[in-house]
Formats: C-alpha cells, sequence, structure tokens
C-alpha cells in the first residue's frame, strides 16, 4: 500500500497543480479609466474588454499610487509586479520577488511578451519563456526592438519587428497554441504588456480615421492651459503639442489614442478566442488594466505627471472562475493589490513583504471596501489624497492647495479650498495625507521654505519633437 501512494505521488502533484486556474494579465499602457465603452465612454468601441467587464468584476476606483519621476510606467508596474507601494520598491527589480517568480514557485508555468520597464535581467529572473519582449519604456510602434528568452534564461538581443499590439498579442497566442498542445501538467501565468495607447499617437494604417476627428468631444474639463506652474511643465509629454492646446489637437489626439485602444481591443478578442478554441477560457483567471492614466487635453495637460484623476485612475477587470459576473465595485484599490489577490484567487500563500491588500472579499461580495483612503504622490512637487467622496491635492512648492467634492465634482474643476466653511474639511484632508506619509514612509514635507510662484508663460515654450515619432505623428502633430 505504501508503495503504491509513493508511485501515486507524482500523479497527485501533477493534478493539484493542473486543477489550480491559469492567469491571464493584460496590461495597457497610459490608458485612462474612462477610455473604455464599459466604463461609460459612448464614443469608444472597445467590445471586447466589454464583455470581460460584463462577465466579471469592473472596478472603477483603481489606482497607480503615482511615480518619483516622470516615467510613471516604471513604478507603476514595479508595484504592481510586486505587491509593494511606491515607497517600498525602486523601478529596477533586481533582488526583488516578482508575481511571476512567486507563482513558478508553486508550480505555474510563466511566460512574459510586450514592455517591459525594469531592467532585462529582472525579466530573465521572472519568466521560463518569453517571445517579443521590448525592454525599454517607449518606441515607435511600427518599428518595436523585441528579444525572445532562450531556453538558457537569458534575453537575445534586439531586432526591430513591426507593431506592437500585433507582435505582442501574437506572441501570446502562440503561447497559448503551444501550451494546449502540450502536457498542460501545469497551470500557466501569461504576462501580456502591451505598449498601446500610450504614444506615439500612431495607429496601425487601417485603424487610423476610424474616429474621424471631430466626432470625438473635448474633454470635460479641457483647457488651453494649465492654470498655473508646477514641476516640469515641458516635461516630454507635455512637449507632444504646442501651448495652447487647441481644441482641433486635442480632438485629433483623442481619435488617435482611441484608434490605438479599439486596435488593442480586436487583439485582445483574439487572446480570448485562444482561450475559448484551446478549451482553457473556462479555467483562466484573466485581468485587464493599465499602468497609468493620461491628461489628453484634461486641465490644458497631455501628460500623466499631475494626480489628477485622469491620470491615476485606471482600468482593472477581474474575470474568471468563481469570479461573481456583471459586477461593478467603488471600492479604493490600488495597482499593487493585485499580486495578494491573485495567489488568494489561486490558492496559493501569500508573498511575504507585500504592502497590497487581498481585494478578494471584494469581488465575491463579502466586504465592500478593503480601505477607506488612498494616497496618490508624484515626485516631491504633489501629493494627494482622497475618500469616497473628497479629493485634496497638495502642491508643496507653491504652498498651494485644491480640494475637489469628487462626487459633485468628478472633472477635478471647481476648487474649494478657499471657501471658509470648508477650513474643518481642508484639516481633516490634510490630517489624513499626514498619516499616510508616516504609514508609507513619504518624507516629503508638505511646505517648502522659499514659496514658488505659480504664474508662467507658456506661449515662450517650443515644441520639438523626440526619436522615437513615426512620420505620421510627425506631419500630424508637429509640422508647422
Amino acid at each position: 500500500m505504501k508503495k503504491l501512494l509513493l508511485g501515486l505521488l507524482p500523479f497527485i502533484g501533477v493534478q493539484a497543480y493542473s486543477q489550480k486556474p491559469n492567469v491571464l494579465i493584460l496590461f495597457a499602457d497610459d490608458q485612462r479609466a474612462d477610455a473604455l465603452s464599459c466604463s461609460g465612454n459612448s464614443y469608444i468601441k472597445t467590445p471586447n474588454i466589454d464583455k470581460l467587464a460584463d462577465g466579471g468584476v469592473q472596478f472603477t476606483n483603481n489606482y497607480v499610487m503615482g511615480g518619483h519621476h516622470g516615467a510613471i510606467s516604471a513604478p507603476s508596474r514595479a508595484m504592481l509586479l510586486t505587491g509593494k507601494s511606491l515607497y517600498h520598491v525602486y523601478d529596477v527589480l533586481e533582488g526583488e520577488t516578482t508575481m511571476p517568480m512567486h507563482f513558478a514557485k508553486y508550480g505555474y508555468e510563466t511566460f512574459g511578451t510586450g514592455k517591459w520597464h525594469n531592467g532585462a535581467k529582472s525579466f530573465e529572473a521572472s519568466f521560463q519563456k518569453g517571445e517579443n519582449v521590448f525592454i525599454g519604456g517607449m518606441c515607435d510602434h511600427y518599428n518595436v526592438p523585441c528579444r525572445s528568452l532562450g531556453t538558457d534564461r537569458k534575453l537575445t538581443e534586439p531586432v526591430a519587428k513591426g507593431f506592437s499590439t500585433d507582435l505582442f498579442a501574437d506572441a501570446a497566442i502562440k503561447y497559448l497554441d503551444n501550451y494546449s498542445n502540450g502536457k498542460k501538467d501545469k497551470p500557466f501565468f501569461c504576462y501580456v504588456a502591451f505598449t498601446a495607447p500610450h504614444d506615439p499617437r500612431s495607429p496601425r494604417e487601417d485603424y487610423i480615421g476610424m474616429y474621424p476627428d471631430e466626432t470625438i468631444p473635448l474633454p470635460g474639463n479641457y483647457m488651453k492651459y494649465h492654470p498655473f506652474v508646477f514641476d516640469d511643465m515641458q516635461i516630454r509629454d507635455e512637449n507632444l503639442a504646442p501651448w495652447p492646446r487647441t481644441p482641433e489637437i486635442v480632438h485629433a489626439s483623442l481619435a488617435d489614442y482611441y484608434a490605438l485602444i479599439s486596435h488593442l481591443d480586436d487583439r485582445i478578442g483574439d487572446i480570448i478566442e485562444t482561450l475559448k478554441n484551446n478549451g482553457l477560457y473556462e479555467n483562466t483567471i484573466i485581468v485587464y488594466a493599465a499602468d497609468n492614466g493620461l491628461a489628453i487635453g484634461s486641465h490644458g495637460l497631455l501628460g500623466k505627471q499631475n494626480l489628477y484623476e485622469h491620470s491615476t485612475n485606471v482600468p482593472l477587470i477581474i474575470i474568471g472562475p468563481g469570479i461573481p459576473e456583471g459586477k461593478v465595485s467603488d471600492a479604493l484599490v490600488y495597482l499593487y493589490d493585485l499580486f495578494p489577490t491573485l495567489t488568494d484567487l489561486c490558492s496559493i500563500s501569500k508573498p511575504d513583504g507585500v504592502d497590497g491588500k487581498d481585494i478578494t472579499p471584494v469581488i465575491k461580495g463579502k466586504a465592500d471596501a478593503v480601505r477607506t483612503s488612498l494616497f496618490t504622490t508624484y515626485r516631491n512637487t504633489v501629493r494627494a489624497v482622497r475618500d469616497k467622496e473628497w479629493k485634496f491635492i497638495r502642491y508643496p512648492e507653491s504652498h498651494y492647495t485644491q480640494l475637489f467634492n469628487l462626487k459633485e465634482d468628478p472633472l477635478e474643476i471647481n476648487n474649494l479650498a478657499g471657501i471658509p466653511s470648508n477650513q474643518s474639511k481642508m484639516e481633516e484632508m490634510m490630517n489624513l495625507l499626514v498619516e499616510w506619509q508616516k504609514e508609507t514612509g513619504d518624507t516629503a514635507v508638505l511646505e517648502s521654505k522659499s514659496k514658488l510662484p505659480m504664474g508662467y508663460d507658456p506661449t515662450i515654450y517650443i515644441q520639438k519633437p523626440d526619436r522615437w515619432q513615426p512620420e505620421y505623428t510627425l506631419k500630424k502633430y508637429f509640422s508647422k
């Protein structure tokens, strides 16, 4: 009898692994939360992502904590992959336990494709397989330098290939087909990190014009200029259009942005169809999310180097076995909550040292929230805190404060900070901000010794293209 049990152990182990759900993470780049039709945007077509939302749980208050430099996607991805807050992890992940590493420890086969903004060595340490891997922050969508992960777990030299969204979707589809034709003795962890809809604003040729410029309305908080100066008003993202931000250029930018997202949605549809055709869909947890948002004309800004809702609030959809269908949650969550949440959903041990909270109780209807407020930061120049109703933004260098009632003013247009009747609310939110600083280890001062002026003259700024802009974008956005 003992010999029989010993002989069955490998089989029992295989069964235990294969019965665990697979994990597929679909990660967009620079997609604001409202740039989906399932988020109430009637001007954009995202039917495949909408189906994911219909079949699972959509979180409307999901946030990136922020960044310590302008390339927000690097710290955002570092937080996602480690489950740690901005103040406990840095961009380069060497020495850190990443999500794919942790899942591999519990018997998962790991595959990665797409953007990896956290160093080549950490990709090699994190994944067992990888194809069409882009090491870096951004590139020309038409000409992506891609690498593959060899059997020696080393990345090859980069080779310039075709359009980004297709390269990464095709790699994921190829992996899923190969997995299905293989032993399937282990569940898979598949990470697909797109570079769309990050600029350059250059959709694939057949998607150009999908949304005529004049059909896309301006954001409700559109402004020609940001009303005051903070940090670097000419940082790379803000240099993608001239000042003032004209209605014409914002219309055009949004049209190209939406076209990039619709192309992304189409290819996500292909990936989901591959899961279904291979009999993998029913046992796969699918996550759709993005690393950070984008202004694109909101508040007179273009980029994500700010703490307004359009730049910190990002999509999050979770669908899969045991997850309710058609649920929308307004719980306050962070991207880095995903790591402990996915370990719970997959019945594996939670990693040590994570800051993220397991949001499974919210997903399964056992709780309405895991926290009552959120803290966001950008460099040492902006700090913000919000609860379910109020948003408080502090600019230490100018000693300036904004207070918004998000229930009545979700577009953050009416600053209520100067109204005497709001003094107690101001004190309450400032105290909350200080509490968050203590909890996270943020040592930034909230009022600098010297007060910088808030006025500026953006008409003197000169727009210059960078090396990643293809001919289409140069002609449309940079030629005079």
